[in-house]
Parts: C-alpha cells; structure tokens; sequence
C-alpha cells in the first residue's frame, strides 16, 4: 500500500495495485457520512483505432462504441437492474462516458461492502446478445436526436469538430446515426475484452471509509475472477496539427439570443519547456481568466457597452499536445462581439497584482474541496487519466507559479499569430436565431 499527503488538505490518498493490474485509490474522510465509489476503464470515444486483445492488425471501430457499451452495462444476463439494485440499497447510480474514460458508479453510506461487489461485478460481466444490441439502437437513436435539437450540444461539438483535424475528439461521444447502426455484438466484446481489462481499470473510492476493509473486499472479489494477462494496449497515435479543420461556421436554429464561440487551440510544446504540463495548464487559465474571466475590465466593457448580458463563459478541451480555450457569448451584437474579442485577444497582459490573487483563488478553491468527495474523486479520477498519477502538491504548484514564467507564457502566445494558422489558430462556431 502507498501513502500519500494531499497537500493542505488534511487528507490522505492510500493507494495500490493488485495482481491483476487493478488500481485502488481510496482517500478515506471522517467529517463526512457519505461514500462515493467510482470503477473506471481508461477508455473513450477516441479509443476507436486499436489492436483488439490476442489479434494483431490495428482495427477502426465506429464512433460511439464506448458509449454504447456504457449503455449495454446495465443489461445483465441474470435480468437484475443495476438501478434497481442500488436504488434498493439506498445509493444513487449512474455512469458516463467520455472522450478518455467511462466511469460506473455510486454514492451512499449503507450497504457499501454490498454495493462495492455488486459494482465490481457487473462491470466485469458484460452481457451482449444479436437481440439487445438491437434494442439499443433505438434508444441511443432518439438520445443522438435529442442532442441535435440542444444548441449548447450542437455548438460544443461544433467546436472540437471545427478546431481538431485529426484527433478523434473531434467526434460525438455518443456517435451519429449511422455508426451506431453498425454496431454489433462482436463489435462491443471486442472493445469491452480489449478495454475492461483490470489492467486498464482503477477503482476511487472517497468518503467515510475503512481503508484497510475496503482494500480487503476489492481484493476477495478480484481473487475470485480470472482476467487474461494483457500487455500495453496498441492504439493509435494521431499526428495533430496546429491549424484548425475550419475557421468559421454558422449555424442557423430556433434559438432566443445567438451563441457565439471563438476558440483558440495552442501547441502545449511550443511554451515554455522548464513547465511541466500542469504548470503550462494553470498559467494558461490565469491568463484567460484575468483577460476574459467575469472580473476582468473587458468584460465588464462589453455589458456597459450592451454587447453581453452575462459573463463571457470560458472552457478548454486537451488533446495531442493540443489545448483548445473557448470564449462562449450570448449576443445579439454578432460580428461587433467577434471583432471586440479578436481585437482583445491580441492585447492579452497579466500583472504581479492580478496573478497573486488569482493564485489565492486556485489555493481557496482547492482547500473547499477538501470535504467535497464527489469533487476529491473527480479530481483523482482526471489527474489518473490525464497524467497517469495523481497530483498532490496542487497547493505547492499554486504557489510557486511566478510573474517571470507567466509573462514568458503570455511571450509565447503573442509570438503565435492567434489568427493565422501556424502555432495558434482562431475559429468560429455559432448560430443565428434569425
């Protein structure tokens, strides 16, 4: 068992890694009365070029398989309702997919070592037959249809699709019509053999726990089951680029207020090369925080100018070396918001003043988390997929970051042609309700 000190929060993260290659994260916390528990595979939608498990030709599945896997979960050959299951047990269940991961899960005090097994175990049994793979397709047909009528859903693939080239974030996590109608059983144990292996799985456990207990019962079920030994999974590796796929697109729809959003993707390898990656990702947050965040001046110019109403919302997606940061506005004022912001981006800046407070955020934000399981967990989860370990010294990082690095960052981003196409790349996507 490992131990380690999350950094100024009084918590501890124990963790291990069993025989099978599963890893346990547990963060126990006595100030609480509840449990989260989340088992999550390391595989996404952009999974979906591969070497399957004892083959050894690179295959392309169709887009949304491991969503559609996350749905057929819930099917167990036995004909018991993991819902049920849970719901019966007092504890509230779900799962998600995303572009790298699909977590089960569930939260609540009673009947853990009951629910803990109970999660292990349906995760580990897929049940997928010619009949209910059928079945599914209709249910996910409607879901597709329901996120084309949803404007914020239409513009946020809009923007992964119009800014990544080749990188398969660039398309929908639940797939289109006509690639989940290609799905088939021998499709989904393919991915799932592949995949769900305990290799490429980690369970995170927060809340009022035993650590000791919890390791104990993970350990029986898992000495239970035999799981094929796997090497690295062969999946392909993308060569993105630089430039965006589109630079602009407008789509017309029923919407009250058109939506904007201008998005600018960056070459994480083209800052500064003594930051680590985590480094590299906070400064850039500050940077658009303290330009475009809701207490920044421009902000606060465009509603005295009556462009905005509400706050310039900003977001990132990582992918390839590649970080894509978005401006999302609400106006009626289109072309004048576009050319204000184009304008503003070209004049990014950042003072000692500005970055010392936003610091004091990052370090107030990460201290209220302490007693949130739901987000510790999250946190876990996301460091664990995205850097391989978890990140402890979060507090440490905070306070080392420095005005000299961040203006040799803000250096960086000026020398790239924020509008051209070479190191930094602007592109638009929204919609007129006209």
């Amino acid at each position: 068992m490992n131990k380690s000190i999350l950094e100024n929060l009084d918590l501890t993260l124990y963790s291990k890694k069993l025989q099978n290659g599963l890893e346990i994260f547990i963060v126990p916390n006595e100030n609480v009365n509840n449990i989260y528990c989340t088992f999550s595979t390391k595989y996404g939608s952009v999974q979906n070029e591969f070497v399957p498990v004892n083959e050894s030709e690179m295959i392309k599945v169709p887009n949304g398989v491991a969503h559609f896997l996350e749905h057929k979960m819930f099917e167990q050959e036995n004909g018991v309702d993991p819902f049920t299951f849970f719901s019966e047990r007092g504890a509230d269940a779900n799962a998600n997919t995303s572009a790298f991961k699909t977590t089960y899960l569930f939260s609540g005090p009673d009947f853990f070592e009951e629910n803990l097994n109970y999660l292990l175990d349906y995760v580990q049994k897929p049940y997928f037959t010619d009949k209910n793979v059928e079945k599914e397709k209709g249910i996910i047909e409607q879901e597709i249809k329901m996120y084309e009528d949803d404007p914020y859903s239409r513009l946020y693939e809009g923007i992964l699709f119009n800014t990544f080239k080749e990188h398969p974030i660039r398309n929908s996590v639940i797939g289109t019509t006509e690639s989940v109608n290609s799905i088939t059983k021998e499709i989904l144990y393919k991915c799932y053999n592949t995949f769900y292996n305990p290799s490429n799985m980690f369970v995170v456990i927060t809340g009022k726990v035993d650590k000791d207990k919890v390791f104990q019962i993970i350990e029986e079920n898992q000495n239970n089951k035999t799981f094929e030994k796997m090497k690295k999974i062969d999946v392909k590796i993308y060569d993105e680029p630089d430039e965006v796929f589109k630079e602009k697109e407008v789509l017309k729809m029923n919407v009250t207020i058109p939506k904007i959003s201008l998005n600018y993707k960056f070459n994480l390898n083209d800052l500064p090369d003594h930051l680590s990656e985590k480094e590299k990702m906070m400064y850039l947050s500050l940077i658009f925080d303290i330009n475009f965040g809701p207490t920044s001046l421009f902000n606060e110019q465009l509603k005295q100018m009556e462009i905005i109403n509400s706050n310039i919302e900003i977001s990132s997606v990582e992918a390839c070396n590649h970080v894509v940061y978005t401006l999302f506005l609400e106006t009626e004022s289109k072309e004048k918001a576009i050319e204000l912001v184009s304008n503003e981006i070209n004049k990014l800046s950042i003072n000692e003043e500005q970055l010392e407070r936003k610091k004091k955020g990052i370090i107030s934000s990460n201290v209220f988390m302490s007693d949130n399981i739901f987000s510790i967990n999250h946190k876990i989860m996301s460091d664990i997929v995205r850097y391989n370990h978890v990140i402890t010294d979060i507090h440490s990082i905070a306070k080392s970051l420095n005005i000299k690095d961040a203006k040799n960052v803000l250096k960086k981003l000026k020398d790239m042609n924020l509008e051209g196409k070479v190191l930094g790349a602007f592109g638009s996507f929204g919609w007129s309700g006209e």
